[in-house]
């Protein structure tokens, strides 16, 4: 049998998504579900005021929020989300997370296929 495409979960199982991660105090708490060349999947548990700095990704990032709070900066623009709500921090743009309230969200990034060169 070869290796599961998406790991750290049981499969052919039904999961409360924010269930599968806890929040520690004070810190980020990560679980990575599938890391592979075009698409990653990361689900993440980050406790009040603690946060992600601002960075890019070589991918579009789709963050769909599980539960809480958090406020997500694109560029400039400032954006609030909670339970529920997504969205897409665009390959190359820098962008920063910052938990308004303890928040969990699903975090799936999308790369461009690689190309041989000819």
């Amino acid at each position: 049998m070869s290796e599961p495409l998406i790991k750290n979960i049981k499969h052919a199982t039904v999961h409360q998504m924010e269930n599968l991660i806890d929040y520690k105090q004070g810190k980020v708490a990560s679980l990575t579900l599938s890391q592979k060349k075009t698409v990653g999947m990361t689900l993440f548990a980050i406790d009040k005021g603690e946060g992600l700095n601002t960075h890019s990704a070589a991918g579009d990032a789709f963050a769909q929020i599980l539960e809480g709070v958090v406020e997500i900066t694109i560029a400039d623009e400032l954006f609030t989300l909670s339970a529920g709500q997504t969205i897409v921090m665009p390959a190359n743009i820098p962008h920063a997370l910052k938990a308004i309230e303890p928040f969990k969200f699903l975090l799936t990034v999308v790369k461009p296929e690689l190309t041989k060169l000819e």
